[in-house]
Parts: C-alpha cells; sequence; structure tokens
C-alpha cells in the first residue's frame, strides 16, 4: 500500500479509501436498497481492508437509512479496537430529518449532524468531516464557523467538501483566510475516465491551494470494471441491473464504449482487471490523494487492492487520455490554443 498526504494536512492516508456506502442492508425506504451489504460482510471487508495497509474510510450520514452505513462503521471501530488506526471520514448536507431544518449546512444543523455522527460512529472526533454539497442559501461564514468551532472544542479534525462548484469552493477557502478560520483540506468530487469535469476548473484550483482530491466512484458505478459491454444487458444482480437509467445514459454515449475498449485492451497487457487500471490511471492524476471504491465483497476488495502498486507508462495513460479525452469548451480551449495551457 501507498501513503499520501491528505491535501496540505499532515495526515497520511492509503491511496485507496474504502467507501462505506454499501454498509448495511438498507430497506427500500433507502436509494441503496437491495445494493448494500450484510453487515457481517462489511465487516470481513473491514478486517481485510486494515490487513492489506488501507487506513482510509469514508461515509456519510445519508448512507443507507438512519445513519446504517456510520453505525455499521461505528460498531467495528468499537469491535476491532481499531479506532487509532483509521482516518475516518464522513459527510453531512442531504435530508436525515423532516421539517425545513432536516437538510443543509446552516450552523445549527452542522451542529446537530456532528453530535449525531459520532454517536453513531461510536467515536470521540471525526477526522474529516465534510460538507456533501454547497448550500446556496447558507453563507461560507456561517459553515466556515460552524466547523472552525467543532474543531476547537476537539470533536473534529479536518474539514472538506464535496461537490462544490469551482467558484464556490475557491471563495469558501478566500473567507476561511480572511477570518482566519480552519479552511478546507480536501475535495471529494465525481472523477473517472468517463467524467473529467473538473479538470477544467476544480484540479487547477486544488493545485493552487493545495487540497487533496479524493475522487468518488472511480470506476463509474462499476461500467468500468469491463463486465459491461456494448450491446449487452447490465449483468443480473449488478448495481447496473438496477439502475438502469445511469446504465442506459452510459450506453447511448459511444465514447464510454471506446474507453471501454482502450481500458480492457491494456488490462489485458498488464494481466491485471480492468479497475486496477481505471483506479491506476485516477492515482496518477494531479492534486489526487486517495481514490475512494466499495466493496460489497472481500472479493470486490481483493480485486482492487493491486491498484495501489500499479503505475501505467507514459504510453498507456496516453491512449487512456486520448479515448476519454473530452471539449474543454470555452475560454480553455482558446487558452489552450494560444499557449497550450489553461
Amino acid at each position: 500500500m501507498q501513503y499520501r498526504q491528505l491535501g496540505n494536512t499532515g495526515v497520511r492516508v492509503s491511496t485507496l479509501c474504502l467507501g462505506a456506502m454499501t454498509f448495511g442492508e438498507a430497506d427500500d425506504k433507502s436509494f441503496m436498497h437491495q445494493v448494500g451489504s450484510a453487515e457481517s460482510d462489511a465487516c470481513r471487508v473491514l478486517d481485510r481492508a486494515i490487513e492489506a495497509g488501507i487506513n482510509f474510510v469514508d461515509t456519510a450520514d445519508v448512507y443507507g437509512q438512519d445513519g446504517l452505513s456510520e453505525r455499521v462503521l461505528g460498531r467495528w471501530l468499537g469491535a476491532s479496537g481499531k479506532r487509532d488506526n483509521v482516518v475516518v471520514a464522513t459527510k453531512m448536507r442531504f435530508r436525515m430529518e423532516d421539517g425545513p431544518n432536516g437538510t443543509g449546512a446552516s450552523r445549527m444543523r452542522i451542529m446537530r449532524s456532528i453530535d449525531a455522527s459520532l454517536t453513531r460512529l461510536g467515536t470521540d472526533r471525526i477526522d474529516l468531516y465534510q460538507i456533501h454539497m454547497q448550500d446556496a442559501v447558507t453563507q461560507d461564514d456561517e459553515i466556515l464557523r460552524a466547523l472552525d468551532d467543532a474543531i476547537r472544542a476537539g470533536k473534529l479534525v479536518y474539514i472538506g467538501c464535496s461537490n462544490y462548484a469551482a467558484y464556490r469552493l475557491v471563495g469558501s477557502l478566500f473567507t476561511a483566510r480572511q477570518a482566519h478560520l480552519s479552511a478546507f483540506a480536501t475535495l471529494q468530487a465525481q472523477y473517472h475516465l468517463a467524467c473529467r469535469d473538473i479538470e477544467r476548473e476544480h484540479v487547477p484550483a486544488c493545485l493552487a491551494h493545495g487540497l487533496g482530491i479524493l475522487p468518488w466512484s472511480p470506476l463509474a458505478g462499476g461500467l468500468l470494471t469491463g463486465k459491461y459491454r456494448k450491446g449487452q444487458a447490465a449483468p443480473t444482480g449488478s448495481r447496473m441491473a438496477k439502475w438502469k437509467d445511469r446504465y442506459d445514459g452510459f450506453d447511448k454515449r459511444e465514447q464510454n464504449w471506446a474507453i471501454v475498449d482502450a481500458l480492457v485492451a491494456i488490462a489485458a497487457e498488464l494481466g491485471r482487471p480492468a479497475s486496477q487500471v481505471a483506479l491506476a490511471w485516477l492515482l496518477a492524476k494531479p492534486a489526487v490523494t486517495s481514490v475512494i471504491f466499495g466493496a460489497r465483497s472481500v472479493e470486490q476488495l481483493d480485486e482492487n487492492l493491486g491498484a495501489a502498486d500499479l503505475e501505467l507508462t507514459a504510453e498507456q495513460m496516453k491512449r487512456l487520455d486520448g479515448a476519454s479525452a473530452f471539449e474543454l469548451g470555452y475560454p480553455y480551449e482558446f487558452m489552450r490554443r494560444v499557449d497550450g495551457t489553461w
């Protein structure tokens, strides 16, 4: 296992982060119904991940119903005695309660959400606490002051954000600097071969300000594992078999199959699973600290672990970059034509 600094902090985390979204069997009230794993399976995955050198686990209050993922992780942390061996990350922002204040990132809700997550996780502090999506209503200074107070109280260690527009991310960093408040250390964002949009603004911003990028859905929900092929239905029992609209959207974009073809070809050359190649491509990208991937079984976990020490050649990176190339749009294409950069 390899380790990198968590953004501009002094903490080192494994380059592979275990995503806990599927921990626990959610009922039909949850968007994770029928795509999660039994708690016993989740605990086996956690045991194996720690054994393999992973020291970074990411969850969120909204995963499962009523904080199911956090509760499963919390019980494992208590039973295993591994709390101090794990950098625990969780998130808040989306609706957890009824009523007008059951969602969002107001100071009131942040304070309540932190305490609720601490209880579910069975711990005295959260190592990385992230705002799950920007709140268009709540101002940055309110959000950051609440988070800063929680850091000073010892409830949080570091803070990050997820699903933020680049302008809001940079604005938040400016507010933190001006007000002498704790600033975001990480950005968790969708990033994979079939979705490189954050390369326009977010990647340059994170490089300029020292934030670590934590890609989520690095395998595009399983579409970059090589088990999905053009013109074929999603395998029975797979996540995409349940999320048919998402699979149909992927299927209609011809470039996606060119990406899969390039990925599968390079995987065959290396004698590695396609999933490892997709993860290794991300780990070679600037500002990426750790790639978040999920595993519903030890077998799925083991299949992806090899990505930590897989280094793609410049030629292989070029092939994958070419297959997944996307239009930058204005003004980025204009700037690239003029001086080759943006």
